[in-house]
Protein backbone atom coordinates (compact mmCIF):
# COMPACT_ATOMS: atom_id res chain seq x y z
CA UNK A 1 0.00 0.00 0.00
CA UNK A 2 2.79 2.46 0.82
CA UNK A 3 4.43 1.75 -2.53
CA UNK A 4 1.14 2.61 -4.26
CA UNK A 5 0.89 5.81 -2.22
CA UNK A 6 4.45 6.64 -3.24
CA UNK A 7 3.74 5.97 -6.91
CA UNK A 8 0.70 8.26 -6.88
CA UNK A 9 2.65 10.95 -5.07
CA UNK A 10 5.59 10.87 -7.49
CA UNK A 11 3.30 10.88 -10.52
CA UNK A 12 1.30 13.90 -9.40
CA UNK A 13 4.51 15.68 -8.34
CA UNK A 14 5.83 15.66 -11.89
CA UNK A 15 2.41 16.50 -13.31
CA UNK A 16 2.26 19.49 -10.95
CA UNK A 17 5.69 20.61 -12.18
CA UNK A 18 4.32 20.68 -15.73
CA UNK A 19 1.05 22.41 -14.82
CA UNK A 20 2.58 25.06 -12.55
CA UNK A 21 5.45 25.54 -14.97
CA UNK A 22 2.93 26.54 -17.62
CA UNK A 23 0.77 28.62 -15.27
CA UNK A 24 3.73 30.69 -14.06
CA UNK A 25 5.60 30.79 -17.40
CA UNK A 26 4.69 34.37 -18.31
CA UNK A 27 5.33 35.79 -14.79
CA UNK A 28 8.63 33.89 -14.75
CA UNK A 29 9.71 35.40 -18.05
CA UNK A 30 8.67 38.88 -16.95
CA UNK A 31 10.55 38.95 -13.65
CA UNK A 32 12.62 36.97 -11.18
CA UNK A 33 9.90 37.58 -8.61
CA UNK A 34 7.42 35.80 -10.87
CA UNK A 35 9.81 32.87 -11.28
CA UNK A 36 10.33 32.64 -7.52
CA UNK A 37 6.56 32.69 -6.97
CA UNK A 38 6.20 29.70 -9.26
CA UNK A 39 9.06 27.84 -7.59
CA UNK A 40 7.74 28.51 -4.07
CA UNK A 41 4.23 27.45 -5.05
CA UNK A 42 5.53 24.19 -6.46
CA UNK A 43 7.67 23.44 -3.41
CA UNK A 44 4.78 24.03 -1.03
CA UNK A 45 2.54 21.82 -3.14
CA UNK A 46 5.08 18.98 -3.03
CA UNK A 47 5.47 19.26 0.75
CA UNK A 48 1.70 19.27 1.28
CA UNK A 49 1.04 16.31 -1.02
CA UNK A 50 3.95 14.37 0.50
CA UNK A 51 2.20 14.64 3.86
CA UNK A 52 -1.31 13.90 2.55
CA UNK A 53 -0.55 11.19 -0.01
CA UNK A 54 2.72 9.56 1.08
CA UNK A 55 2.36 10.23 4.83
CA UNK A 56 5.77 11.89 4.75
CA UNK A 57 5.91 14.92 7.02
CA UNK A 58 8.65 17.53 6.88
CA UNK A 59 10.14 19.80 9.50
CA UNK A 60 12.56 22.72 9.14
CA UNK A 61 14.43 23.46 12.36
CA UNK A 62 16.59 26.41 13.26
CA UNK A 63 16.39 29.82 11.62
CA UNK A 64 16.62 29.99 7.82
CA UNK A 65 18.32 33.20 6.64
CA UNK A 66 16.06 35.88 5.17
CA UNK A 67 18.75 38.29 4.01
CA UNK A 68 21.87 37.81 1.92
CA UNK A 69 23.66 34.67 3.00
CA UNK A 70 25.44 31.51 1.91
CA UNK A 71 23.70 28.23 2.76
CA UNK A 72 25.93 25.13 2.76
CA UNK A 73 23.78 22.03 3.07
CA UNK A 74 24.00 18.29 3.25
CA UNK A 75 22.35 16.91 0.10
CA UNK A 76 20.63 13.51 0.16
CA UNK A 77 17.72 13.81 -2.27
CA UNK A 78 15.40 16.18 -4.13
CA UNK A 79 13.47 16.66 -0.90
CA UNK A 80 16.14 18.72 0.88
CA UNK A 81 16.19 21.08 -2.13
CA UNK A 82 12.43 21.54 -1.90
CA UNK A 83 12.50 22.12 1.86
CA UNK A 84 15.28 24.71 1.74
CA UNK A 85 13.79 26.57 -1.21
CA UNK A 86 10.40 26.71 0.52
CA UNK A 87 11.97 28.22 3.65
CA UNK A 88 13.94 31.13 2.18
CA UNK A 89 12.64 34.10 0.14
CA UNK A 90 15.23 34.41 -2.66
CA UNK A 91 16.92 31.04 -3.22
CA UNK A 92 19.46 30.30 -5.92
CA UNK A 93 21.84 27.40 -6.40
CA UNK A 94 25.20 26.34 -7.63
CA UNK A 95 23.96 23.58 -9.96
CA UNK A 96 25.36 21.17 -12.53
CA UNK A 97 25.13 22.70 -16.00
CA UNK A 98 23.13 19.83 -17.51
CA UNK A 99 20.10 20.93 -15.49
CA UNK A 100 19.91 24.03 -17.68
CA UNK A 101 18.53 21.82 -20.44
CA UNK A 102 15.89 20.08 -18.30
CA UNK A 103 12.36 21.03 -19.41
CA UNK A 104 10.71 23.55 -17.07
CA UNK A 105 13.26 22.96 -14.30
CA UNK A 106 16.07 24.52 -16.33
CA UNK A 107 14.06 27.61 -17.25
CA UNK A 108 13.03 28.35 -13.69
CA UNK A 109 16.49 27.62 -12.30
CA UNK A 110 18.04 30.19 -14.63
CA UNK A 111 15.29 32.73 -14.00
CA UNK A 112 15.77 32.67 -10.21
CA UNK A 113 19.51 33.17 -10.67
CA UNK A 114 21.04 29.69 -10.31
CA UNK A 115 24.68 29.37 -11.37
CA UNK A 116 25.51 26.39 -13.62
CA UNK A 117 28.96 24.77 -13.45
CA UNK A 118 30.56 21.90 -15.36
CA UNK A 119 31.58 18.89 -13.29
CA UNK A 120 34.78 17.01 -13.95
CA UNK A 121 36.83 20.11 -14.78
CA UNK A 122 37.63 21.20 -11.28
CA UNK A 123 39.80 24.25 -11.95
CA UNK A 124 37.62 25.61 -14.74
CA UNK A 125 34.43 24.87 -12.79
CA UNK A 126 35.62 26.74 -9.70
CA UNK A 127 36.82 29.74 -11.72
CA UNK A 128 33.55 29.91 -13.64
CA UNK A 129 31.52 29.50 -10.47
CA UNK A 130 33.29 32.40 -8.77
CA UNK A 131 33.01 34.63 -11.85
CA UNK A 132 29.31 33.86 -12.27
CA UNK A 133 28.56 34.44 -8.61
CA UNK A 134 30.48 37.72 -8.62
CA UNK A 135 28.61 38.91 -11.71
CA UNK A 136 25.33 38.04 -10.01
CA UNK A 137 25.81 40.25 -6.96
CA UNK A 138 23.13 42.56 -8.30
CA UNK A 139 20.66 39.72 -7.63
CA UNK A 140 21.02 39.35 -3.86
CA UNK A 141 19.54 36.44 -2.00
CA UNK A 142 20.40 33.13 -0.42
CA UNK A 143 23.07 31.25 -2.37
CA UNK A 144 22.74 27.51 -1.74
CA UNK A 145 25.65 25.16 -2.29
CA UNK A 146 26.19 21.49 -1.56
CA UNK A 147 29.78 21.20 -0.28
CA UNK A 148 30.05 17.52 -1.21
CA UNK A 149 29.03 18.35 -4.76
CA UNK A 150 26.24 15.82 -5.22
CA UNK A 151 23.63 13.73 -3.42
CA UNK A 152 25.14 11.50 -0.76
CA UNK A 153 23.17 8.55 0.60
CA UNK A 154 22.72 8.35 4.37
CA UNK A 155 25.68 6.73 6.10
CA UNK A 156 28.06 7.23 3.15
CA UNK A 157 31.21 9.27 3.70
CA UNK A 158 32.29 11.73 1.01
CA UNK A 159 34.79 14.64 1.09
CA UNK A 160 33.82 18.29 1.28
CA UNK A 161 35.06 20.13 -1.80
CA UNK A 162 37.12 23.30 -1.83
CA UNK A 163 34.54 25.21 -3.90
CA UNK A 164 32.43 25.88 -0.82
CA UNK A 165 35.38 27.51 0.98
CA UNK A 166 36.28 29.61 -2.06
CA UNK A 167 32.70 30.79 -2.39
CA UNK A 168 32.54 31.64 1.32
CA UNK A 169 35.76 33.62 1.00
CA UNK A 170 34.70 35.53 -2.12
CA UNK A 171 31.16 36.37 -1.04
CA UNK A 172 32.25 37.54 2.41
CA UNK A 173 28.84 36.56 3.73
CA UNK A 174 27.64 34.67 6.78
CA UNK A 175 27.32 30.95 6.08
CA UNK A 176 24.40 28.93 7.39
CA UNK A 177 25.23 25.20 7.58
CA UNK A 178 22.28 22.85 7.14
CA UNK A 179 22.03 19.20 8.16
CA UNK A 180 19.41 16.67 7.11
CA UNK A 181 18.11 13.11 7.28
CA UNK A 182 15.77 13.27 4.27
CA UNK A 183 17.55 10.41 2.48
CA UNK A 184 16.10 7.96 5.00
CA UNK A 185 12.59 8.77 3.75
CA UNK A 186 13.15 9.95 0.16
CA UNK A 187 16.13 8.10 -1.38
CA UNK A 188 18.33 9.31 -4.20
CA UNK A 189 16.67 6.86 -6.60
CA UNK A 190 13.46 4.89 -6.74
CA UNK A 191 9.77 5.47 -6.14
CA UNK A 192 9.24 4.36 -2.55
CA UNK A 193 8.75 7.10 0.05
CA UNK A 194 8.98 6.00 3.67
CA UNK A 195 6.44 7.48 6.11
CA UNK A 196 7.85 9.57 8.93
CA UNK A 197 9.27 13.02 9.54
CA UNK A 198 12.11 14.27 7.34
CA UNK A 199 14.13 17.10 8.85
CA UNK A 200 16.32 19.89 7.54
CA UNK A 201 18.06 21.74 10.36
CA UNK A 202 19.73 25.12 9.99
CA UNK A 203 22.68 25.26 12.37
CA UNK A 204 24.28 28.27 14.03
CA UNK A 205 25.78 30.54 11.36
CA UNK A 206 29.50 30.82 10.65
CA UNK A 207 30.49 34.49 10.39
CA UNK A 208 32.58 35.70 7.44
CA UNK A 209 36.32 36.17 7.62
CA UNK A 210 37.63 32.77 8.63
CA UNK A 211 40.58 31.11 6.93
CA UNK A 212 39.28 28.92 4.09
CA UNK A 213 40.68 25.67 5.45
CA UNK A 214 39.45 26.39 8.97
CA UNK A 215 36.03 27.22 7.58
CA UNK A 216 35.82 23.99 5.56
CA UNK A 217 36.91 21.90 8.53
CA UNK A 218 34.33 23.53 10.84
CA UNK A 219 31.62 23.25 8.20
CA UNK A 220 32.20 19.53 7.67
CA UNK A 221 32.41 18.76 11.37
CA UNK A 222 29.20 20.55 12.24
CA UNK A 223 27.10 19.33 9.32
CA UNK A 224 28.21 15.72 9.65
CA UNK A 225 27.68 15.61 13.42
CA UNK A 226 24.22 17.15 13.14
CA UNK A 227 23.24 14.93 10.20
CA UNK A 228 24.35 11.80 12.10
CA UNK A 229 22.19 12.91 15.02
CA UNK A 230 19.20 13.38 12.72
CA UNK A 231 19.81 9.96 11.16
CA UNK A 232 19.78 8.39 14.61
CA UNK A 233 16.54 10.23 15.35
CA UNK A 234 15.03 8.73 12.20
CA UNK A 235 16.06 5.23 13.28
CA UNK A 236 18.80 4.86 10.67
CA UNK A 237 21.92 2.83 11.39
CA UNK A 238 25.02 2.59 9.23
CA UNK A 239 24.87 -0.61 7.23
CA UNK A 240 21.06 -0.57 7.03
Amino acid sequence: MQYLRSLVFVGQMYLAMLVLGIVFAIPALVSRAGARAGVHTYCRWVLWTARVIARLRTEVRGTPPQGEALIASKHQSFLDIIMIVASVPRPRFIMKHTLMFAPILGLYALRIGCVPVVRGKRGQAIAKMLDDVASGRRNPGQMIIYPQGTRIAPGVDAPYKVGAALLYDQLGQTCYPAATNVGVFWPRKGIYRKPGTAVVEFLDPIPPGQDKQAFLSELEGRIEAASDRLLDEAGFRRGD
